[in-house]
Order: structure tokens, then sequence, then C-alpha cells
């Protein structure tokens, strides 16, 4: 009868269905040895399990020696450098020995020597006490010369003294002197200023008393006006700081140009002063600024005897006109600042 696939399928089935069977049929396929193979792989794989530990123990049996041998290296070599700084302190120490004996035997040479020298000092130590006698004499006669000296000195040094007090005097009369000289140029810069001050009053008065005859060139119909009768006007537009400020003007001027007649009326604003410098220049401009906000047409001036340099320069900067003893100048910048061309 043929085995068939099919046969085998059903084999294989029944060998699935049950195990035992399984293990019936590999005990008569295989042999002994076969059988004992699995057992004797385990045995062989704890074999190289112990014999792994064995090997592992060896390594560290192996690595500890060859620390140890490293250290005693070590140890060798320290000693072996000890010992030849032994061998070198010796050395040195040979050496030392050497030099102290050469040095004993030209210590004896020199007590030796040393002792014939005292021979000799013993023979001549006669001679010095002579000699000291005359020295003792002329020593008396020195300290007498030093007595005289000092009290020379004495005198000298009070001579001196009276000196210092002489030149001490001097001095605080000196620094009275120069107190006194800057009391007297306070008071001479106080005068000044008070000489200016009326001056500058008497300027102004004067200007405003003739301002026909130094603004006429200007305007026509001209008039001195007071700040106060635009004060309607002036509050509206000022605060009351500006108001005030505005109050302090030397001299406010309006009429008619002559130049451009057509534009209608025209404001002097005016600052007055013997000597003109920068902040004459700057009130003037400020207050016809504020003359100006309040919708007045008007040209700042300054008006003096002398003009300060930097102030030269400053009306330049603001387009401000200046009249020096009648004299007008740079009007035309001021009328193209603030009039127009």
């Amino acid at each position: 009868m043929a085995f068939e696939v099919s046969d085998y399928l059903d084999l294989l089935r029944l060998l699935q269905e049950h195990p035992e069977w399984r293990a019936e049929l590999r005990r008569l396929l295989l042999t002994d040895e076969v059988l004992t193979l699995p057992q004797l792989v385990r045995e062989l794989v704890e074999a190289q399990r112990h014999t792994e530990t064995h090997v592992a123990a060896l390594a560290e049996a192996q690595r500890r020696l060859e620390e140890q041998m490293a250290a005693l290296t070590e140890a060798q070599q320290r000693t072996e450098a000890q010992v030849a700084a032994l061998a070198e302190a010796q050395r040195r120490l040979e050496e030392q020995m050497a030099a102290l004996t050469e040095a004993q035997r030209r210590t004896d040479e020199r007590v030796g020597r040393l002792e014939e020298r005292v021979g000799q000092v013993e023979g001549r130590m006669g001679h010095v006490e002579e000699r000291v006698g005359r020295l003792e004499e002329r020593m008396s006669r020195v300290e007498e010369e030093l007595a005289k000296l000092a009290e020379a000195q004495r005198r000298t040094q009070e001579e001196l003294r009276a000196l210092a007090e002489a030149q001490r005097l001097t001095e605080e009369a000196l620094r009275a002197l120069a107190e006194s000289q800057r009391r007297l140029e306070r008071r001479v810069d106080r005068l000044t200023d008070t000489v200016g001050s009326l001056k500058g009053r008497t300027l102004e008065q004067m200007y405003r008393d003739r301002a026909s005859a130094y603004f006429g060139r200007l305007l026509r119909r001209l008039q001195v006006v007071d700040p106060y009768e635009l004060e309607e006007t002036l509050r509206v537009h000022l605060s009351e700081e500006e108001f005030a400020d505005l109050l302090q003007l030397d001299l406010l001027i309006r009429g008619q140009p002559r130049r451009s007649p057509e534009i209608g009326e025209l404001w002097l604003a005016v600052e007055i002063s013997a000597v003109v410098d920068p902040n004459d220049v700057e009130r003037a401009h400020r207050r016809a600024t504020y003359l100006r906000r309040a919708g007045y047409r008007v040209i700042p001036m300054v008006v003096g005897e002398r003009v300060m340099p930097t102030a030269e320069e400053k009306v330049r900067q603001r387009s401000v006109a200046l009249m020096q003893e009648g004299s007008l100048s740079l009007w035309e910048e001021a009328w193209r600042a603030w009039v127009g061309p």
C-alpha cells in the first residue's frame, strides 16, 4: 500500500493532537546519542560559564599584579632618587669640610700675623699717647672757639626771628592793603554801576524826549506810547508774566514808516543802555515778539553810546536794529526779518 501525501498530512495532524505520540516517535527515530545531545549542550554551556568566570578572576588577579608591579617600580624610582640625593648631599658635605679645613688654615695664618701686628701696635701706643695729649690741648682751644661760634649763632637766630617778625608785619600790612584795594574796587564797581544806571536813565529820558529827532527819519507822525495803553489787547494774547515783562520796555514808539507807508502803522520796541550788552539785545527781541504775537507790526531796536562786541554779534543773530550815538545800522536786515521785503 503506497504512502500518499494525504496520509502524511493525517499523520502530522494526529501528532499535533497527541503530544505523547510525538515523544514516542522521536524515541523510535532518534538514537540515544542524539537524544542525550541537549543534556550535553547544557553541560557544555555550564562548563563554558565556569571557564569564563575563572578567566575573569585570572584577569582581575593579573590586573592587581600589574598595579603592584607599577607601585613597586615607582617606589624603586623614588628610592633611587633618594639615594642619588643622599650621594649629592654627601658630596657637598665633603666639599664643605674641605672648605672649612682651608678656612681654618688661613685663620691660623692670620692670627699669627695679628700677633706680630699687636706687638708693633704696642710699640706705637707710646707715641699715640703723646699725640693724644697734644690733641686734648687743641680740643680745649676748639671748644672755646665753638662757644664763641654758638654765641654768634644765637645772636644770628635772634636777628632772624626779628626779621621774620618784620616780614610777618609786612605781609599783614600787604594783606590789609590788598583788602583795602578790593573794597575800593567794589566801591568803584558800585559807583560804575550807579553811574551807568544814571547814564542809562538819562539816555532813556533823552531819547524819549527827543524821539522825533532820533526816530523821525524812520517814522512819520510818531508817538511815544506807554505799554499800559495796550493792556486790553496785550492781556488777551500774553500771560501775566509776559505782560509784566513787556511793561519794563524802555521805549515804545508807533508811527507810519517813511519806507512803504502803505503797510500802515509800525511799532519800535526799543531798549536803551549806555553800553549795549547781549542782555539788552535779548530783551528787545523778546518784548518785540510779545507785541507781534498780539498783532502789532513791530521791529526791535537797541540804542546806546557803546556796544559790546558780543552784543554786535547778537544783534545780527536776532535781526535787531542798532542805533549808536544817533547812527543807525542793521535797519534793512531787521525790516526784512520782521516786516518783509
